[in-house]
C-alpha cells in the first residue's frame, strides 16, 4: 500500500502535544536508554517498538479496566490499548528528533463481521536513513498475533481481510486520531469500553 502524508513537513511529526508528551522525564529517561544502547537510528526505532509492543500490556489482554492515554500514563501504569501504546512509541520517537505519525485500520472486533467493528491505530516512521516511511504496530504480540519490525515487508498484527469489509487506511496523520482520544478520556472501564465504545469509522 502506498502511504500518504497529511503533511508534508517532516517537523508536523516531531510536535508535542498534551497526549504525546515527550518532554515528561520518565519518557526522556526510558528514551534515552534505548537511545544509548543503540547502533544507529533503524535500530533505535527497533529497540522503541519493542520496548512498546513487549513491555507495555494490551489492557484487553491482561483484562484490565484501567484506561490510559497520555504517553507518560501509559508508561507509568505499563498497560493500555492500542491507541493508548500508539501515543507512547510516537512520544518516544519524537522526543529523539524521529519523526513519527499514526496510521489507522478498520477491523473485526472478533474474528467475524458479526462481533461488530473497530477502527485499530498504528504508527508510521519516518527513518531519515532509508528516506522512507514504514508502519509499525505495537499492540503486542500474542498467539495469532506476531508483529515485527521490517523495513522491506510490513509485519503487522493484523492483515486486513477485504472479504469481511476491513479495511487499511493510507494517511499517516500527524495526531492522533481526536475520536481515538475522546473515547479514551470519556470512559472509565477498558472492557467495557473495548466491547462496546470503540470508534467504527474514522
Amino acid at each position: 500500500m502506498i502511504l500518504s502524508c497529511e503533511s508534508n513537513s517532516l517537523d508536523d511529526y516531531l510536535a508535542e502535544t498534551e497526549e504525546l508528551d515527550f518532554r515528561h522525564p520518565d519518557i526522556q529517561e526510558i528514551a534515552s536508554e534505548l537511545y544509548a544502547a543503540s547502533s544507529n537510528e533503524q535500530d533505535f526505532v527497533r529497540k522503541a517498538y519493542e520496548f512498546v509492543r513487549d513491555e507495555i500490556s494490551h489492557s484487553w489482554d491482561i483484562q484490565s479496566t484501567r484506561i490510559t492515554c497520555k504517553a507518560s500514563e501509559v508508561l507509568l501504569y505499563k498497560e493500555g490499548i492500542c491507541y493508548a501504546k500508539s501515543n507512547l512509541l510516537c512520544s518516544l520517537l519524537r522526543s529523539k528528533d524521529v519523526p513519527a505519525g499514526f496510521c489507522y485500520q478498520r477491523l473485526t472486533i472478533g474474528d467475524t463481521p458479526d462481533t461488530g467493528y473497530c477502527i485499530h491505530a498504528l504508527n508510521a516512521v519516518y527513518l531519515r536513513s532509508i528516506g522512507q516511511w514504514i508502519r509499525l504496530d505495537a499492540r503486542g504480540n500474542k498467539v495469532g498475533i506476531n508483529a515485527e519490525f521490517s523495513i522491506n515487508k510490513e509485519k503487522l498484527a493484523f492483515p486486513v481481510r477485504e472479504e469481511y469489509d476491513e479495511s487499511d487506511f493510507p494517511i499517516i496523520y500527524m495526531q492522533p486520531n481526536p475520536q481515538t482520544m475522546t473515547v479514551l478520556k470519556q470512559n472509565t472501564d477498558c472492557i467495557e469500553m473495548y466491547l462496546h465504545g470503540l470508534p467504527t469509522h474514522l
